[in-house]
Order: structure tokens, then C-alpha cells, then sequence
């Protein structure tokens, strides 16, 4: 009998552990370079859905306070033939703030803006 087998470590027994750590070692790394960062981008997402969720009801509340106060307080400003104009001005200054923030957003994410190319 060979000398390196009297162990056990040597022969095909050590290296079927070998590739046992192998693929346990790349197991373990996939996971720690895939599951990891997408934990992470689950609760980013997460917190930005209910931000976003928040702010359109709030947006909402805002735009019907708005609306009662513009046919309640102008006084017979916006009566018969012209009661369609105070929710014609809520619906352009709900849709003037959407586009300001989706504006805003997205200026944000150019990828030839000018910071980009001053950081290169």
C-alpha cells in the first residue's frame, strides 16, 4: 500500500472533500454577491414605495383641501356656467407638481450629465 493513503486524506476520499469545500465555497460566495445586495435593494424599494404611496395621498388630501377652498371662499366668483373652473386649476396644479417632481427625478439619473463628466 502506498505511504500517503494510510490516512485517509490522500486519494479520492480527499478529493471528494476538496471539491465538497469547493463547491461550498462557491455556494457561499454566490450568495454573498447575489442574495445580499438584493436584500438590500428590497428594503430601498420598499421604503420608496411607501414614501411614494404617502406623498400621493397627501398630494390628494391637499388638492380637495384646495378645490373646497377655492368654491367655498371666492364667493360667487365661480358660480353657474363657471363652476367647472376651480377643478380645472386643481387638476393643472396636481399635474404641474407631478411634473415637477418626475422632472426632478430623473434629472438625477442622466448618465451624461455634467457631474458625471467632471468626477471622470
Amino acid at each position: 500500500m502506498a505511504q500517503g493513503r494510510k490516512d485517509g486524506k490522500r486519494g479520492l476520499g480527499g478529493l471528494r472533500d476538496e471539491g465538497q469545500e469547493a463547491v461550498a465555497l462557491i455556494v457561499d460566495y454566490i450568495k454573498q454577491e447575489t442574495l445580499d445586495p438584493v436584500k438590500g435593494l428590497g428594503r430601498y424599494v420598499l421604503f420608496g414605495v411607501a414614501g411614494s404611496v404617502a406623498l400621493s395621498i397627501g398630494l390628494a388630501v391637499l388638492a380637495v383641501g384646495f378645490l373646497r377652498l377655492l368654491q367655498g371662499e371666492t364667493g360667487s366668483t365661480f358660480t353657474g356656467n363657471l363652476s367647472w373652473i376651480p377643478y380645472v386649476i386643481c387638476a393643472v396644479l396636481v399635474v404641474l407638481i407631478a411634473f415637477i417632481a418626475v422632472k426632478a427625478v430623473s434629472r438625477g439619473q442622466t448618465p451624461n450629465s455634467k457631474t458625471d463628466k467632471e468626477q471622470a
